[in-house]
């Protein structure tokens, strides 16, 4: 047996037509026979927050759950109105961060070595798990794709020129995406992620792009710091929802018994996790009945 999953970021279905000449049952019977065929368990994916279309086709099929919100700066807002909508202490670090920083397009192979040693060092410094230290290849394969437009943006210190932040965006059809950044911990002050946005702003704008979109929290969650800092941008926000179906329910209900056996007088009851059957226990170890 399998499961499957969607890749890291936002996914979901894919279509090239008007998803109201899509025949919504025909579509899930055949999505469904693929799973069967397949021996698919259970299906978990992250949905697209700017695809509404997503929903209307996987309607009834498993279900949709909300897993936070994403903020996003509508770029078709006049340069002036969008500024209006950020929290006023980000101004400041903004009118402070212009005065003393600058900010270019990475162009060469140092600066993406130098943005990948920021973006590694912030990901100790949050005490990040493993699979958020993506390696050279990751960051090498990102900005050399042709499906899509990337840029790696940085910041450098006008005084010094040394490089004290950096960040990654992907640029797709109407939508900017902000991937992933990495700041100099001695220049924290300056927040010199907040000028690179900024400018990358300015720059979408400029290029005739709709959306920025900056993401969400960690986890989903909306009461973190990183969902703080995105928000002082815009209160603008779009629903980050996710589908997990359940194709085969006696198999997934076999599987879920086999795992939690593992782990004598604990139940599964109170644990969101999807699939149970992958369930890291001792992560929810405060969650567990005994």
């Amino acid at each position: 047996y399998k499961d499957a999953i969607s890749v890291y970021g936002y996914a979901g279905i894919l279509t090239n037509d008007n998803s109201s000449n899509i025949n919504a049952s025909e579509f899930q019977k055949s999505l469904k026979a693929f799973f069967v065929e397949k021996n698919i368990v259970s299906v978990f994916s992250r949905l697209h927050p700017f695809m509404d279309a997503q929903e209307d086709l996987l309607e009834g099929l498993g279900e949709i759950t909300e897993q936070g919100m994403v903020v996003y700066i509508d770029l078709t807002l006049p340069i002036d109105v969008q500024r209006a909508n950020f929290n006023r202490r980000l101004k400041t670090y903004l009118n402070k961060g212009r005065k003393i920083c600058t900010v270019i397009e990475g162009n060469h192979q140092e600066d993406l070595k130098k943005f990948i040693e920021l973006y590694h060092e912030n990901m100790r410094r949050v005490d990040a798990t493993d699979s958020y230290f993506f390696n050279e290849e990751y960051f090498e394969r990102i900005l050399a794709s042709k499906d899509y437009t990337p840029q790696l943006m940085i910041c450098k210190d006008n005084e010094t020129q040394k490089t004290i932040g950096g960040a990654i965006f992907i640029k797709k059809d109407n939508i900017v995406q902000y991937h992933l950044s990495g700041l100099d911990a001695d220049f924290f002050d300056l927040n010199p992620i907040k000028l690179i946005i900024d400018e990358m702003r300015l720059k979408s704008v400029e290029e005739g792009y709709t959306y920025l979109n900056l993401g969400g929290g960690r986890g989903g969650s909306n009461e973190d710091s990183l969902f703080r800092f995105k928000s002082g941008f815009s209160k603008n926000f779009k629903n980050f929802k996710l589908w997990k179906y359940i194709v085969d329910e006696k198999v997934y209900k076999k599987l879920t018994i086999n795992h939690f056996s593992k782990f004598p007088g604990t139940s599964s009851n109170n644990i969101s996790f999807f699939p149970l059957y992958r369930a890291n226990i001792s992560e929810f170890s405060n969650e567990i009945e005994v």
